[in-house]
């Protein structure tokens, strides 16, 4: 589980022009970070886990986000699936298809990010009309409502809270949703910005799988890199909380203004990300 802070560490980094992704230097950071609170987030502090940055709050407050593309919205036309679900005969999106696509790296982030805490900040997101997308590692996280797998005694900072809810009001469940961790909103990347919010869709690349997820909650403001328990499992990732995960090597991928409703409907999730993908992979 990757913990959220309560700060948001300003990067003061100018935008920077296009490179190959994602092989530029990494940006220095302020030393020590600007303390700034989200609004209408109370002013808590906790314990500090070693390699994450603070203690996860939630829900993070919503305000509207700026210009994005056409939204693509989701409607509950179907139950969760395990599997990928396809139409007609059309082949699925390879893995090299969408890592073809995302090959160059034209950022949106002011900022970069770190993988993990003490890593170098070196992992920008890079942006296209209709989409963002960076590679990173992956860290499991098992947070939201508890279970068999995800719970306070399998991880010792497990937090019950994630920064969306289900239809019913509830936290997400980690070990049935696939979802994907998202930077918490500051100076190096607003992801609202870029019409990213709960329920928008993500395809997910790692070695020659695709696997197709929805943005569940918020982390810290400066890592990146980080999805749910079932979705690790989708991509054959070692999904323990503690000790699971996958070092690098992993590609997100989040359409712009895209939005499944219910949250949790994973079966409509992978119909529209499959789309979502072709439409990507083929230049729109």
């Amino acid at each position: 589980m990757r913990v959220q802070s309560l700060t948001l560490v300003a990067a003061s980094a100018a935008l920077l022009a296009p490179t190959t992704f994602p092989g530029a230097p990494p940006t220095p950071r302020p030393d020590p970070p600007v303390r700034v609170l989200l609004p209408g987030v109370p002013d808590r502090t906790g314990a500090l886990r070693a390699d994450r940055s603070g203690v996860r709050v939630g829900p993070v407050p919503q305000v509207p986000a700026g210009p994005s593309a056409p939204a693509s919205r989701v409607g509950p036309d179907s139950r969760a699936a395990d599997r990928p679900q396809r139409d007609g005969a059309e082949e699925p999106v390879r893995a090299a298809d969408l890592l073809a696509g995302v090959r160059d790296c034209d950022p949106v982030s002011p900022g970069r990010y770190r993988s993990d805490a003490g890593a170098p900040a070196d992992i920008p997101v890079c942006g296209t009309r209709d989409a963002v997308y960076w590679k990173a590692d992956l860290d499991v996280d098992c947070d939201g409502r508890p279970g068999d797998r995800c719970n306070a005694r399998t991880d010792p900072h497990f937090s019950p809270a994630t920064a969306f809810t289900d239809s019913d009001g509830r936290p997400l469940d980690a070990e049935r949703l696939p979802y994907v961790v998202v930077p918490g909103p500051s100076d190096t990347w607003d992801h609202r910005e870029d019409g990213i919010g709960g329920g928008s869709l993500a395809a997910l690349v790692h070695g020659d799988r695709v696997r197709y997820a929805v943005v569940g909650d918020v982390g810290p403001s400066d890592l990146i890199g980080e999805a749910s328990y079932a979705a690790a499992r989708a991509l054959d990732i070692p999904a323990d909380p503690q000790g699971g995960g996958a070092a690098s090597d992993v590609t997100y991928i989040v359409f712009k203004g895209s939005e499944v409703e219910p949250i949790e409907d994973t079966a409509a999730a992978e119909k529209a990300g499959e789309r979502l993908a072709r439409r990507f992979v083929d230049g729109g």
